[in-house]
């Protein structure tokens, strides 16, 4: 499986009406996109105060890279980029292949 972290961080004048219109835009992304297999996110609560300005986290899961790779371009996640890129301060995005039974792969 192939995991699709994201983690966002919105810029000072971002409205919480506007990051909530983002975030349930993103939810819809599965729905439209048939290759996502799972989907889950949650804004930063920890303690440790190292999240430097990421506030928002959505973990996105693939068979494999093809069905990210179908993802990416597909006119429904691009359509979300178009909305988010007025809002957004930064992105992070990371892939990791993962067993799926809690081991790591990749050292």
């Amino acid at each position: 499986m192939l995991r699709h972290l994201v983690l966002l961080q919105f810029k000072p004048d971002a409205t919480p009406a506007a990051i909530a219109g983002i975030t349930a835009a993103f939810q819809a992304l599965p729905a439209a996109i048939d290759t996502v297999r799972a989907f889950e996110c949650g804004t930063d609560v920890s303690p440790e105060g190292l999240a430097k300005g990421y506030t928002h986290a959505f973990l996105l899961t693939f068979d494999d890279a093809a069905g990210r790779d179908h993802y990416l371009p597909h006119p429904a996640h691009q359509a979300f980029v178009a909305q988010l890129q007025p809002l957004l301060a930064d992105v992070l995005v990371l892939d990791y292949v993962t067993t799926g039974d809690g081991g790591c792969r990749g050292g």
